[in-house]
């Protein structure tokens, strides 16, 4: 496929992951690192509660709000 076709197919919203090479691919700054944290029980408490309202992981809720306020403070800048 060229690339002409390609771009046209992409900017109309059609599939085109069945022409790319997936493989190999990988997001830029995604590596994992595990780090360990020691909250206070009132803090977990709060988190396990807001997760399950939400219906996600503690792990995941603390990702996301650390994410928010990372890319809050980079924005201000």
């Amino acid at each position: 496929m060229k690339a002409k076709t390609f771009d046209k197919k992409f900017n109309d919203n059609e599939d085109i992951s069945a022409v790319l090479d997936l493989s190999k691919a990988k997001r830029l700054n995604q590596e994992q690192k595990r780090v360990n944290v020691d909250f206070p029980v009132w803090m977990v408490d709060s988190l396990d509660k807001e997760a399950k309202h939400l219906g996600v992981t503690r792990q995941s809720i603390i990702k996301v709000w650390l994410a928010e306020r990372l890319e809050k403070i980079a924005s201000h800048n």
